[in-house]
């Protein structure tokens, strides 16, 4: 097994982990987080129905960033998630960190998120 593959993994084996204790309801969904190497995406998803509310990442063409790997971006993914959210009525969710260790760009998006009115 290579590191790569033994690295995601370990991330599969966390995030599956974390799956069993959080789950999003109609009164507090689940914000979900997902990064690579160029893209950090968030979502906010009503497990119960099983529907996605809100949505945002750095591969929409209305958000200008230059590199969708770093901080700022994130920064802006999490503004972005949170004022969608807000405007569908979403104002308290549960934090699905997917896996990552709570540090650089999840970190960032998260207190961005905090910031512009999600409650988590």
């Amino acid at each position: 097994m290579t590191t790569k593959s033994k690295k995601y993994a370990n991330r599969k084996k966390r995030h599956v982990s974390i799956r069993q204790k959080i789950k999003g309801t109609s009164e507090r969904p689940r914000l979900n987080v997902f990064r690579s190497s160029k893209h950090i995406y968030a979502q906010v998803i009503d497990d119960v129905k099983g529907i996605t509310l809100t949505s945002a990442s750095t591969l929409e063409n209305d958000i200008n960033v230059e590199n969708g790997g770093n901080e700022e971006a994130a920064k802006k993914i999490g503004e972005i998630v949170a004022k969608r959210a807000s405007e569908k009525g979403c104002d308290t969710v549960v934090f699905d960190r997917g896996g990552f260790i709570y540090h650089g760009r999840v970190q960032a998006l998260a207190e961005a998120a905090r910031e512009n009115g999600l409650n988590f």
